[in-house]
């Protein structure tokens, strides 16, 4: 299991490579919300996402031997991406399995990071399992799981630990966490560095509406599942279930999970873009627009939200700012 010595060898591990992203904040922002809001902006991460913290977190801890026979994922775009950066920085092949819906932008980026992208038809109910099981045993391939994977989940737990010292330097040692949530990696990490390193500072998770299954499995103590196919407005955090290792974290350190409507996300990407100049895609605008439109939940005090990824296709964001 992940815990914050894993963390900090993650952390270690990506000094010089990972970025150290932002917290940023605006007067307007803090205005809509009434409260003070601060930004802690993946999308500024290398491939635009958080996801490569957790892609090189999970390369660079397997063994050389391991690692020079190659590596293999399935994501719908960000996981995707972050994989194959981390493969490319260490020369070696990476297998990517991607739905053939998913972002365009996503597809062509994970292509120009030097990865082997499979295509394959989930709409139609292809199983990307039974395509990755036959490719690893063909090519002894390591898979490298999207959330539910310790060695991920410590990668992005080096988020947590940027939040805390940043926060520090604002003077925040207490405050409500939002975290953009899909299989809960992300929420995971970031509640076990802030458990050691910012006790007084709350962790909640934040999903789009019809894709709530953290918020359901926290309220009802058990884990709860989606009943629809992974597509949707929030792609990049559509998953059907929290994971079998990241559920029981969430569940002992996080408060209950927050719902947002796709309006309100497409409110909180203009609201990031005209106040931040920052790219959110939906999926990782999510926490923003729960700090933005659903104060009454959150109490009183600061809030710190993720903007956890910016890779968003061009005619959509256009269409989004448009309206």
């Amino acid at each position: 299991m992940t815990d914050i010595s894993m963390i900090e060898a993650a952390a270690e591990r990506a000094r010089g490579i990972v970025r150290r992203t932002p917290l940023l904040s605006s007067p307007f922002l803090d205005a809509v919300a009434g409260r003070r809001v601060l930004v802690k902006c993946e999308a500024l991460q290398h491939t635009g996402s958080f996801k490569f913290r957790g892609g090189w977190s999970a390369v660079s801890a397997l063994p050389e031997e391991v690692r020079a026979r190659g590596v293999l994922a399935f994501s719908s775009g960000n996981h995707a991406q972050g994989v194959a950066r981390a493969a490319e920085r260490h020369g070696v092949p990476a297998t990517i399995i991607m739905p053939a819906d998913a972002p365009r932008l996503k597809i062509e980026n994970t292509l120009a990071m030097g990865a082997e992208v499979v295509l394959y038809d989930r709409a139609g109910g292809e199983d990307r399992n039974e395509i990755g099981a036959r490719l690893r045993d063909a090519r002894g391939l390591t898979l490298i799981k999207p959330f539910d994977e310790p060695q991920v989940i410590a990668g992005q737990g080096t988020c947590g630990l940027e939040i805390a010292e940043q926060a520090a330097e604002e003077g925040i040692t207490q405050a409500t966490v939002l975290t953009c949530c899909g299989g809960g990696g992300l929420t995971s990490g970031i509640a076990l560095a802030l458990e050691a390193r910012a006790p007084g500072m709350v962790v909640r998770p934040v999903e789009p509406e019809g894709f709530d299954d953290t918020a359901r499995s926290l309220a009802a103590g058990t884990i709860q599942r989606n009943a629809g196919p992974e597509a949707g407005f929030c792609d990049a955090i559509l998953t059907p279930a929290p994971g079998g290792i990241t559920f029981p974290i969430m569940q002992r350190l996080c408060g209950p999970g927050l719902v947002v409507t796709n309006e309100e996300v497409r409110e909180a990407m203009r609201q990031a873009f005209d106040r931040l100049k920052v790219v959110a895609e939906p999926g990782g605008a999510v926490a923003l627009a729960a700090a933005l439109f659903h104060g009454e939940a959150l109490g009183k005090g600061p809030v710190i939200v993720t903007i956890s990824g910016g890779n968003v296709d061009r005619a959509l964001f256009a269409g989004v700012l448009s309206a």
